[in-house]
């Protein structure tokens, strides 16, 4: 087959003149419709490879009465662990043809207008929600309108989702310090959540129960909150380690939260991990540079995962409302190690 004459860019038209069809033929193959024979199908490929031929996104949506975007809502983007979610959202996406708008939920009244732009369906076809949970009147609103929308660690019970067991996490984590002799641990966890989410709180929980497993009581004086932001975790370990008896190790909630512990032990000339051990949760990319132990969590594949749910729905296909747990591992590297002796 040889392609038509010009260097003008090929419309839908020329496809069709010389694949000897009509347009809505070539329309609905493009489409991936069934009602196609497949000789003619084949045909309509062969033009759509000679002439080269790339459909306008424009057209192409306004064809299928829809944006062809998907929107990812999430907080604390410049985060590490949301930087590594989002590449597994764009993996996740990468064979399709929707494009991804990521919108940063940074406050409250950026959550409540994220919601008001996308609850609606003519801004995105489909909402990755991620770390963070719906306010249950947006969840009736995107349910009512049966917009395809998919909980990336975060759980509802009316939304399909993916997530980790964050206490059994939190718990795997003290009980790594406990069977290394520490009786002196400390928490770094995360003020109320403002997104009603509570990542850290399940973490905490994992903490209090593990420690109360081992007959160890919680002291209130290790047990701290803050944010997830470095300098603020700096500053919080610097109190825990300035008390008249400091603790042995530290758990903090996430990995940045943990390397401000390290700057604070580093700046009291405290020795990691011979008199302060210190653990952390996500495994982000620098935790394995620091020699960080960690509680790894598949963010990358959680970000994957989910865009591929969302596909599926896109897609018309049913997808489960349960909520889908992926493994959570220890990594254990250079900053944990036995209590001191005179612990």
């Amino acid at each position: 087959m040889e392609p038509l004459p010009g260097h003008a860019p090929a419309r839908i038209a020329d496809v069709a003149a010389l694949a000897g069809v009509g347009v809505a033929t070539v329309s609905r193959v493009m489409n991936g419709s069934a009602q196609v024979r497949p000789a003619t199908r084949d045909r309509v490929l062969e033009a759509i490879r000679a002439l080269n031929y790339r459909p306008s996104s424009v057209a192409r949506s306004l064809s299928l009465q829809r944006t062809m975007v998907v929107a990812a809502l999430l907080p604390w983007f410049t985060n590490p662990s949301a930087v590594q979610r989002v590449r597994g959202i764009v993996e996740g996406l990468s064979s399709s043809q929707y494009d991804l708008m990521v919108f940063d939920i940074e406050s409250e009244d950026r959550q409540r207008r994220a919601f008001e732009l996308f609850d609606r369906g003519d801004r995105a076809d489909g909402l990755l929600v991620v770390s963070t949970l719906p306010p249950e009147q947006e969840v009736e609103r995107i349910t009512a309108a049966r917009i395809p929308c998919v909980l990336v660690d975060a759980v509802h019970p009316a939304l399909p989702s993916i997530a980790v067991d964050d206490v059994g996490g939190g718990e795997t984590a003290t009980r790594h310090l406990i069977e290394l002799g520490h009786r002196r641990i400390a928490l770094i966890g995360d003020t109320p959540p403002e997104f009603r989410f509570d990542w850290s709180r399940d973490r905490t929980r994992g903490f209090e129960r593990a420690l109360r497993q081992a007959g160890i009581a919680v002291r209130p004086e290790y047990v701290r909150e803050g944010t997830r932001l470095l300098h603020v975790a700096r500053a919080i370990a610097a109190e825990l380690l300035s008390l008249p008896e400091r603790p042995t190790a530290i758990f903090a909630a996430s990995d940045t939260q943990a390397l401000g512990a390290l700057e604070a032990a580093r700046a009291q000339g405290i020795r990691v991990p011979q008199e302060l051990s210190i653990i952390g949760f996500d495994d982000i990319e620098v935790a394995s540079y620091v020699g960080l132990t960690t509680v790894r969590q598949p963010l990358a594949e959680s970000g994957r995962r989910g865009a591929e749910l969302l596909l599926r729905a896109l897609g018309g296909r049913p997808v489960d409302l349960r909520t889908e747990l992926l493994p959570l591992e220890l990594v254990v590297r250079g900053t944990t190690g036995p209590a001191p002796a005179e612990a």
